[in-house]
């Protein structure tokens, strides 16, 4: 690795010209990019390799962490950070006349996730190996990310996301390690010597070719693997193209390689399902042959028995969508290694751990037995055998309780349930914050909790620091590490010191200049990108996350409408002039989603021209949220929303990287708020609305009628008409379905029912803007605080409590390693 910026601009022309034979006064940026990207990922690859080769002969155990989503963001400039050379690439560069921020803007975010699941999934990666841990990751390699979010007269419009149009340098194809998944066909079974032998026929071949992404850790030498899968055609169907039948030679093509086409689907159709389910499958299965193989090669030849799999082997199943693992293993196990049903279902269990990320009905995966089964016809088999046993279990524990067994049971009511299948397959099942596991425990899957009690533990998410913190906002990094020097980047709950410098007047001062800054950057993209020109005084008030019901966008925008009311009426109202950002993305099948943004952005067009508003209130709604838009608006965000339903976020990562950016987080108790409320204190934070046990409740119980409180307040009642009755420039229909979920379905997310206090919330946030000392001592406790929620120390807790492994220190170009102990006392 270069040492001196001299080493590294002669590195770098070297490249340029090797890759594109041109100087660097000819080359373009993306030229520049792409070769400074490949220079990074040629001094990554000797750290990969050693480290591959010490693991391969450490014999310690590794875990394989199994998603559907891995929201990466950008790696150039997080790799350039974990290698400890982003000043020297930063100033060789500018040297040169380059500027490094201008590359990394030429870099695509990798459409590989979705949201909170695939960052979270990013997130566990980098802290593996920054820990210095065995833990790779397994998922798919998409060609096209959910879609490209595009804002057209306020309604969101999808487009592809092509993120792979121009190639993805940080990748390596390893078209040697493809492995074949079979689809569809059927089984015939066959008894040879006492034993049953099955056999897979006339099925739909698709050829899954791995794609190597490294995961370099912070100031240390490991870099792990994330290994994503594509389908891709085995050869042209040349037959068909020489006879003429040209329509068929490039179907045969795009029906394999539709399989990783697309993140996740439309499954409102019943194509759409199956080619989820299909997705599903296949990294799975590839996932697993892969690992096996390499098993085999690295143990059996020692041990000579793969009876011994879950003693070296831990795959983590991230929600629902890898559990087709557990039926997979235990079809390798005994359909191609030989062991009895009892053998492979010991090692299975003893292999698989399984995270919940959802309480909600909706989310809990079930697929039609007949699509499964015609699918997957050797994996059904397998399933229907687990629930046969399964349920032969719960009957000597629940003789006669039928109905029991049948809630219970993995294949009922003409549906597999995964989330049954997972838990039932796996020796370790955890929810992602206190209060979601308790739920877990206590009403969503108390039945499995009483017959399994000893399976369930909580496992509280977290974010890394370092890219959330560290490199979204390095002048606050850097006034960190000047304050209470750098150990917090190893270290996170070092910033707990910050905490003695929350009242001191020069402190605050430099942490208000550090806000200002980040707020003009946003600032600055909002009137590029919005045409919209917004105070950098005001609060910045920022909603961004998936948009949903239970996520309740909804309630902010009423909010808003009320204090766009009360100024229309009183234009000299004193309140501290707001700034609210919005941003996320609508399913596309989700209609009362869609309608969510059309209010949000009509309100906007309505309050952005008033002239009676006086500018006290601006709207800005973000389209395309991404990670990398996320690194620029939450080091901007004076208030974090999270306002979701209490009970319904499983956990919430955006909660912790806005508090360890100095936002201050007006919530509900619901998920990691809880804990985050906990950590920093009662007076560092801004609680309104039911509690958890107050909504199970009124579900449970009912007593709740939304009528009531629609004909008794007043203001409701005009805030909710407003919806449908011609006070915004739209169709009456326009907003009906919003008003048919708060009045028709009698308010489900319970909106109506805590806007009460979540205006006096927001009333509280206006008095505290107002005492900008005040304000920045709750801005300074809540990074301070937030140390606790980096996922180095959750990831420290899966390993210790589920995955039982053990760090290993990587040494290039020597020979020495080793696994101390005190590497997982953070």
């Amino acid at each position: 690795m270069f040492k001196t910026t001299e080493e590294f601009k002669t590195e770098f022309v070297d490249k340029l010209q090797t890759l594109f034979g041109q100087s660097l006064d000819d080359s373009s940026p993306k030229d520049k990019y792409i070769a400074l990207a490949s220079l990074i990922r040629d001094h990554i690859s000797k750290r990969w390799y050693q480290t591959n080769k010490q693991y391969r002969y450490s014999g310690e155990k590794q875990v394989y962490y199994f998603s559907m989503e891995f929201l990466l963001g950008k790696l150039l400039v997080n790799n350039l950070f974990n290698l400890g050379i982003k000043d020297i690439c930063r100033q060789g560069l500018a040297e040169m006349g380059i500027s490094l921020e201008e590359l990394e803007a030429l870099e695509p975010d990798a459409g590989l996730g979705n949201g909170g699941l695939g960052r979270l999934a990013a997130c566990f990666l980098d802290s593996l190996a920054a820990l210095q841990f065995p833990g790779h990751g397994c998922g798919i390699r998409y060609r096209h990310g959910l879609f490209e979010q595009k804002i057209i007269n306020g309604y969101q419009v999808e487009l592809p996301d092509n993120w792979l149009e121009d190639g993805y340098v940080w990748e390596v194809r390893k078209a040697d390690r493809a492995v074949t998944v079979k689809f569809g066909g059927n089984v015939r079974m066959e008894t040879h010597e006492g034993q049953c032998i099955f056999y897979h026929e006339n099925y739909e071949p698709v050829r899954a070719v791995p794609y190597d992404v490294p995961v370099v850790g912070y100031n240390c030498e490991t870099v792990n693997t994330l290994r994503l899968w594509s389908a891709e055609a085995d050869e042209f169907d040349f037959s068909s193209f020489s006879k003429g039948d040209y329509l068929k030679a490039v179907e045969y093509k795009y029906n394999v390689e539709a399989t990783t086409q697309v993140l996740y689907p439309d499954d409102n159709y019943q194509e759409g399902r199956i080619l989820r389910l299909k997705q599903q499958y296949f990294f799975v299965a590839a996932g697993i042959a892969s690992i096996v193989r390499r098993y085999m090669k690295n143990h059996c030849e020692a041990y000579n028995s793969i009876t011994k799999f879950h003693e070296y082997i831990s795959i983590h199943i991230n929600d629902t969508h890898p559990a087709l693992a557990i039926p997979e293993l235990m079809r390798v196990f005994i359909d191609e290694e030989g062991l009895s049903w009892e053998e492979a279902w010991h090692i299975t269990v003893n292999t698989v751990s399984y995270t919940n990320h959802t309480i909600l009905p909706e989310a809990m995966e079930k697929w039609p037995i007949d699509m499964f089964k015609c699918l997957l016809p050797r994996i059904y088999m397998i399933v229907e055998e687990i629930n046969k046993r399964y349920c032969a279990a719960l009957w000597q524990r629940y003789p006669g309780e039928w109905e029991k067994i049948r809630r219970m049971a993995i294949i009922a009511d003409g549906y597999v349930h995964m989330a049954h299948l997972a838990v039932v397959g796996s020796h370790s099942v955890n929810g992602v914050a206190k209060i979601h596991s308790e739920i877990l425990k206590k009403q969503v899957m108390a039945n499995f909790h009483e017959f399994y009690p000893y399976r369930f533990n909580n496992k509280t998410n977290g974010v890394t620091h370092r890219r959330w913190l560290a490199n979204a906002n390095p002048q606050l990094a850097a006034l960190i590490t000047d304050t209470i020097g750098f150990s917090w980047l190893a270290h996170p709950t070092d910033l707990t010191n910050l905490h003695k410098y929350a009242g001191d007047a020069v402190f605050q001062e430099k942490i208000a200049q550090v806000k200002r800054h980040n707020k003009e950057v946003l600032a600055k993209y909002i009137k590029d990108h919005n045409g919209i020109t917004v105070d950098v005084d005001s609060i910045f008030d920022v909603h961004v996350k998936r948009i949903h019901a239970y996520k309740r966008q909804t309630l902010n925008v009423l909010h808003i409408m009320d204090l766009y009311n009360r100024l229309k009426e009183s234009p000299d109202l004193d309140i501290a002039p707001r700034t609210f950002i919005f941003g996320g993305k609508a399913a596309p099948g989700y209609h009362l989603a869609k309608r969510t943004i059309k209010l949000i952005t009509t309100l906007a067009g309505m309050v952005n021209k008033d002239p009676l508003v006086k500018n006290k209130i601006k709207i800005v709604f973000l389209e395309n949220y991404s990670v990398s838009l996320a690194e620029l608006i939450i080091p901007a965000a004076d208030v974090s929303e999270q306002i979701s339903t209490a009970s319904k976020e499983a956990s919430g990562t955006g909660n912790m990287k806005f508090m360890m950016n100095g936002a201050v987080t007006i919530c509900t108790l619901d998920g990691a708020n809880i804990e985050m409320r906990d950590e920093v204190g009662a007076e560092n934070i801004i609680v309104f609305g039911l509690t958890a046990d107050e909504v199970i409740r009124y579900y449970t119980q009912g007593g709740y009628n939304v009528l009531d409180l629609y004909h008794s307040d007043k203001r409701i009642k005009m805030l909710v008409d407003q919806l449908t009755n011609g006070f915004f420039p739209v169709g009456f229909d326009e907003f009906d379905a919003i008003y048919h979920s708060l009045i028709r379905t009698n308010d489900e997310y319970f909106v109506l029912k805590d806007f009460g206090t979540y205006i006096s919330a927001q009333n509280r946030i206006n008095e505290f803007y107002k005492n900008q000392s005040s304000w920045r001592k709750l801005s300074i406790n809540n990074i301070a605080f937030s140390g606790r929620f980096s996922t180095d120390r959750t990831i420290s807790e899966y390993a210790i409590g589920i995955w039982k492994i053990k760090p290993l220190v990587v040494r290039v170009g020597g020979r020495q390693y080793s696994s101390p102990a005190c590497l997982l006392d953070d």
